[in-house]
Protein backbone atom coordinates (compact mmCIF):
# COMPACT_ATOMS: atom_id res chain seq x y z
CA UNK A 1 0.00 0.00 0.00
CA UNK A 2 1.38 3.40 -0.97
CA UNK A 3 1.19 6.35 1.38
CA UNK A 4 0.69 10.00 0.49
CA UNK A 5 3.51 11.82 -1.26
CA UNK A 6 5.93 12.73 1.50
CA UNK A 7 9.60 12.47 2.12
CA UNK A 8 10.03 9.34 4.20
CA UNK A 9 13.23 8.00 5.75
CA UNK A 10 13.54 5.23 3.11
CA UNK A 11 13.15 7.84 0.35
CA UNK A 12 15.85 9.96 1.99
CA UNK A 13 18.11 6.87 1.88
CA UNK A 14 17.34 6.54 -1.82
CA UNK A 15 18.26 10.19 -2.42
CA UNK A 16 21.45 9.65 -0.39
CA UNK A 17 22.31 6.75 -2.73
CA UNK A 18 22.02 9.14 -5.67
CA UNK A 19 24.47 11.59 -4.09
CA UNK A 20 26.82 8.76 -3.09
CA UNK A 21 26.84 7.59 -6.71
CA UNK A 22 28.31 10.89 -7.88
CA UNK A 23 30.83 11.03 -5.02
CA UNK A 24 31.81 7.42 -5.82
CA UNK A 25 32.50 8.39 -9.45
CA UNK A 26 34.82 11.21 -8.39
CA UNK A 27 36.88 8.98 -6.10
CA UNK A 28 37.07 5.93 -8.37
CA UNK A 29 38.56 8.03 -11.16
CA UNK A 30 41.32 9.46 -8.97
CA UNK A 31 44.63 7.63 -9.55
CA UNK A 32 45.56 7.01 -5.91
CA UNK A 33 44.92 3.73 -4.04
CA UNK A 34 43.42 5.58 -1.07
CA UNK A 35 40.82 7.07 -3.43
CA UNK A 36 39.94 3.60 -4.78
CA UNK A 37 39.46 2.37 -1.20
CA UNK A 38 37.11 5.28 -0.50
CA UNK A 39 35.28 4.63 -3.79
CA UNK A 40 34.80 0.96 -2.95
CA UNK A 41 33.58 1.86 0.55
CA UNK A 42 31.10 4.38 -0.87
CA UNK A 43 29.87 1.87 -3.45
CA UNK A 44 29.29 -0.81 -0.78
CA UNK A 45 27.48 1.65 1.51
CA UNK A 46 25.31 2.80 -1.40
CA UNK A 47 24.57 -0.82 -2.40
CA UNK A 48 23.53 -1.59 1.18
CA UNK A 49 21.15 1.39 1.19
CA UNK A 50 19.50 -0.19 -1.86
CA UNK A 51 18.55 -3.21 0.22
CA UNK A 52 17.66 -1.28 3.36
CA UNK A 53 15.35 1.37 1.87
CA UNK A 54 12.98 -1.09 0.20
CA UNK A 55 12.77 -3.43 3.17
CA UNK A 56 12.27 -0.49 5.54
CA UNK A 57 9.53 1.08 3.42
CA UNK A 58 7.59 -2.19 3.07
CA UNK A 59 8.01 -3.20 6.71
CA UNK A 60 6.89 0.20 8.01
CA UNK A 61 4.18 0.46 5.31
CA UNK A 62 5.55 3.80 4.12
CA UNK A 63 5.94 3.01 0.43
CA UNK A 64 5.43 6.21 -1.59
CA UNK A 65 5.13 6.93 -5.29
CA UNK A 66 8.16 9.20 -4.96
CA UNK A 67 10.23 6.43 -3.37
CA UNK A 68 9.05 3.88 -5.93
CA UNK A 69 9.97 6.32 -8.71
CA UNK A 70 13.39 7.33 -7.33
CA UNK A 71 14.60 3.88 -6.21
CA UNK A 72 15.23 2.39 -9.67
CA UNK A 73 16.79 5.69 -10.80
CA UNK A 74 19.17 5.62 -7.84
CA UNK A 75 20.03 1.96 -8.57
CA UNK A 76 20.77 2.75 -12.19
CA UNK A 77 22.82 5.79 -11.26
CA UNK A 78 25.01 3.76 -8.94
CA UNK A 79 25.45 0.77 -11.23
CA UNK A 80 25.81 2.68 -14.50
CA UNK A 81 28.26 5.22 -13.10
CA UNK A 82 30.35 2.30 -11.81
CA UNK A 83 30.16 0.62 -15.23
CA UNK A 84 31.07 3.93 -16.88
CA UNK A 85 34.09 4.37 -14.61
CA UNK A 86 35.30 0.80 -15.13
CA UNK A 87 34.82 1.17 -18.89
CA UNK A 88 36.80 4.42 -18.81
CA UNK A 89 39.54 2.62 -16.83
CA UNK A 90 39.59 -0.19 -19.48
CA UNK A 91 38.39 -2.82 -16.98
CA UNK A 92 35.06 -3.50 -18.72
CA UNK A 93 34.65 -3.52 -22.51
CA UNK A 94 32.58 -0.67 -23.92
CA UNK A 95 30.20 -3.06 -25.69
CA UNK A 96 29.16 -4.64 -22.36
CA UNK A 97 28.42 -1.22 -20.87
CA UNK A 98 26.51 -0.29 -24.05
CA UNK A 99 24.28 -3.39 -23.85
CA UNK A 100 23.54 -2.72 -20.18
CA UNK A 101 22.73 0.92 -20.88
CA UNK A 102 20.52 0.14 -23.89
CA UNK A 103 18.61 -2.47 -21.85
CA UNK A 104 17.99 0.09 -19.12
CA UNK A 105 16.70 2.67 -21.61
CA UNK A 106 14.42 0.12 -23.29
CA UNK A 107 12.94 -1.12 -20.01
CA UNK A 108 12.52 2.42 -18.68
CA UNK A 109 10.87 3.50 -21.93
CA UNK A 110 8.43 0.61 -21.76
CA UNK A 111 7.70 1.40 -18.11
CA UNK A 112 7.02 5.05 -18.99
CA UNK A 113 4.61 4.02 -21.74
CA UNK A 114 2.87 1.68 -19.32
CA UNK A 115 2.71 4.40 -16.66
CA UNK A 116 1.20 6.79 -19.18
CA UNK A 117 -1.62 4.25 -19.53
CA UNK A 118 -1.96 3.91 -15.74
CA UNK A 119 -0.16 0.56 -15.68
CA UNK A 120 2.62 -0.21 -13.22
CA UNK A 121 5.30 -2.70 -14.22
CA UNK A 122 6.81 -3.80 -10.90
CA UNK A 123 10.38 -4.96 -10.41
CA UNK A 124 10.72 -8.63 -11.28
CA UNK A 125 12.71 -11.36 -9.58
CA UNK A 126 15.08 -11.43 -12.56
CA UNK A 127 15.52 -7.66 -12.48
CA UNK A 128 16.40 -7.76 -8.79
CA UNK A 129 18.75 -10.71 -9.36
CA UNK A 130 20.40 -8.81 -12.22
CA UNK A 131 21.01 -5.80 -9.99
CA UNK A 132 22.45 -7.98 -7.22
CA UNK A 133 24.80 -9.79 -9.61
CA UNK A 134 25.83 -6.51 -11.26
CA UNK A 135 26.64 -4.95 -7.89
CA UNK A 136 28.55 -8.05 -6.77
CA UNK A 137 30.59 -8.08 -10.00
CA UNK A 138 31.30 -4.38 -9.63
CA UNK A 139 32.42 -4.82 -6.01
CA UNK A 140 34.83 -7.59 -7.07
CA UNK A 141 36.29 -5.45 -9.87
CA UNK A 142 36.49 -2.35 -7.66
CA UNK A 143 38.24 -4.41 -4.99
CA UNK A 144 40.68 -5.60 -7.63
CA UNK A 145 41.53 -1.97 -8.47
CA UNK A 146 43.02 -1.86 -4.97
CA UNK A 147 44.75 -5.25 -4.71
CA UNK A 148 45.32 -6.09 -8.41
CA UNK A 149 45.31 -9.90 -8.27
CA UNK A 150 44.69 -12.08 -11.33
CA UNK A 151 42.22 -14.24 -9.37
CA UNK A 152 39.90 -11.29 -8.69
CA UNK A 153 40.25 -10.04 -12.26
CA UNK A 154 39.10 -13.45 -13.54
CA UNK A 155 36.34 -13.73 -10.91
CA UNK A 156 35.16 -10.21 -11.74
CA UNK A 157 35.15 -10.97 -15.47
CA UNK A 158 33.08 -14.13 -14.94
CA UNK A 159 30.68 -12.16 -12.73
CA UNK A 160 30.37 -9.38 -15.35
CA UNK A 161 29.47 -11.89 -18.07
CA UNK A 162 26.92 -13.53 -15.76
CA UNK A 163 25.51 -10.05 -15.04
CA UNK A 164 25.39 -9.38 -18.79
CA UNK A 165 23.40 -12.58 -19.40
CA UNK A 166 20.97 -11.67 -16.60
CA UNK A 167 20.76 -8.11 -17.94
CA UNK A 168 19.66 -9.32 -21.37
CA UNK A 169 17.34 -12.00 -19.97
CA UNK A 170 15.66 -9.71 -17.45
CA UNK A 171 15.33 -7.00 -20.08
CA UNK A 172 13.53 -9.37 -22.42
CA UNK A 173 11.35 -10.57 -19.54
CA UNK A 174 10.36 -6.98 -18.67
CA UNK A 175 9.71 -6.06 -22.28
CA UNK A 176 7.57 -9.11 -23.02
CA UNK A 177 5.51 -8.81 -19.83
CA UNK A 178 5.32 -5.02 -20.03
CA UNK A 179 4.22 -4.85 -23.66
CA UNK A 180 1.53 -7.45 -22.98
CA UNK A 181 0.14 -5.12 -20.30
CA UNK A 182 0.42 -2.02 -22.50
CA UNK A 183 -1.21 -3.69 -25.54
CA UNK A 184 -4.25 -5.03 -23.58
Amino acid sequence: MKTAQRLTAPTILTILRMFLSVIFLIFVLLPDTWAKIIALSIFIIAAITDKIDGIWARKQKIVTDLGAFLDPIADKMLVNLAFLALTYLDIIPLWIFAIILVRDFMVDGMRMMAAKNGITVPASFYGKLKTTVQMTALIILLFNLIINLKFFAILGTIAIYLALILTVFSGLDYLIKGWKKVIK
